[in-house]
């Protein structure tokens, strides 16, 4: 099993989170119809738009290089917090936030998300800004963990248009004030 990430009712009413309408989200299936859209974007628009849901796994590793934290879309923090594995609607925004600034800085390398083109990307974000060298240093200690005992790096194979599907469902949790339940 994985990780889920279920779009739920904010706050909680009771003892537990009520899950939000897929209606909310059913917009989200006009994407399965677009000209040359991926099978992977698809099929998350399309899961997105009939559960409210994004399964999470896949993303964990690159948002939390994007974002520069461990376990984000697990929601550990708020789990340390709270005792409840959930991000918040303002933790939503900074998620969304996050992915839609790399997908705009990520768009003159092309639209396949790989492994060089992500360290490509953070590299000219994080050049240009206070603390540079630090910031650099840092990003060359977090992509060297990613790799395997045999210097492999992950072998990620995302789109632009699958990370935008992927911020577009934390921005509406966001715009809408819901929060995101980690179901691991």
């Amino acid at each position: 099993m994985g990780l889920d990430n279920v779009a739920v009712q904010w706050p909680r009413t009771g003892r537990f989170y009520d899950p939000v309408a897929p209606a909310e989200f059913v917009d989200f299936g006009d994407i399965v119809d677009m000209p040359r859209i991926s099978a992977p974007t698809a099929a998350l628009a399309e899961l997105i738009a009939k559960t409210g849901t994004v399964r999470a796994t896949a993303y964990t590793e690159l948002v939390d290089l994007l974002l520069g934290l461990e376990g984000v879309l697990y929601a550990t923090d708020a789990a340390a917090e709270d005792e409840d594995p959930v991000i918040d609607p303002d933790g939503c925004a900074w998620v969304a936030g996050g992915i839609e600034r790399f997908v705009a800085g990520h768009r003159p390398h092309g639209e396949a998300v790989t492994f060089e083109s992500v360290s490509a990307v953070l590299r000219s974000l994080l050049a240009d800004g206070r603390l540079a060298e630090q910031q650099l240093r840092w990003l060359d200690s977090r992509l060297d963990a990613l790799r395997d005992e045999s210097g492999e790096p992950p072998q990620w194979n995302f789109t632009c248009a699958e990370l935008a599907v992927l911020a577009a469902f934390y921005r509406r949790c966001a715009d809408r004030g819901f929060a995101v339940y980690a179901d691991a």
